[in-house]
């Protein structure tokens, strides 16, 4: 099993994406997350992983805990808000954020991430220029997609999105986990002994 830790500032919609992504639920009730995990499987490849889903804190006065998942995490969806310049601007920070925790604890500094913009359903209030932020996202070799929590676009894709960073940039996480058929999954096998 691995981490995924979903990060981001306080509002960017964390919670939402993850909730959605788990239960294709959506709250329109803002409640400040500490900090939830979930165990979850996802389906990648045809094959069942199963995957430890943290929710973490984006408020300034809970950092302390989000930086205890920077440095246990082994894969990230950096989130920012497409109606926040300010979001996106902290994004850049925690990203760096995230390689220095890496770098300190002598695990390597090629981190599976993705680049998440949320809140595509308030594209009529957009601060953030996608031209920039394809360019930044480029620059650093990290995937971007942008998703809506309340309408659910691209919330899976941006979930598989990560698995593919994952398979590409470090697939001895996969290993962690025993993957089984997705085809399998419930069902139980005939036992036949020789």
């Amino acid at each position: 099993m691995f981490r995924l830790c979903v990060v981001g500032s306080g509002g960017v919609g964390k919670s939402s994406v993850t909730i959605r992504y788990l239960k294709n639920e959506f709250t329109e009730y803002y409640d400040p997350t500490l900090e939830e995990t979930y165990r979850a499987q996802i389906d990648y490849c045809g094959k069942l992983y199963d995957i430890e889903v943290v929710d973490t804190a984006g408020q300034e006065e809970y950092t302390s805990f989000r930086d205890s998942s920077l440095a246990t995490g082994d894969a990230f969806l950096v989130l920012f808000a497409i109606n926040s310049a300010s979001s996106w601007n902290e994004l850049k920070d925690l990203r760096g954020k995230i390689i220095r925790e890496h770098e300190e604890s002598n695990t390597t500094c090629t981190i599976p991430m993705v680049i998440v913009g949320n809140k595509m359903d308030l594209e009529e209030e957009r601060e953030t220029n996608r031209e920039e932020v394809m360019e930044y996202c480029n620059s650093v070799l990290i995937p971007f997609i942008e998703t809506s929590a309340k309408t659910g676009l691209n919330v899976r894709e941006s979930f598989q999105l990560m698995m593919q960073q994952i398979q590409k940039i470090n697939p001895a996480l996969l290993e962690r986990t025993i993957p089984k058929n997705a085809s399998e999954n419930g069902k139980k096998k005939d036992c036949s002994i020789l």
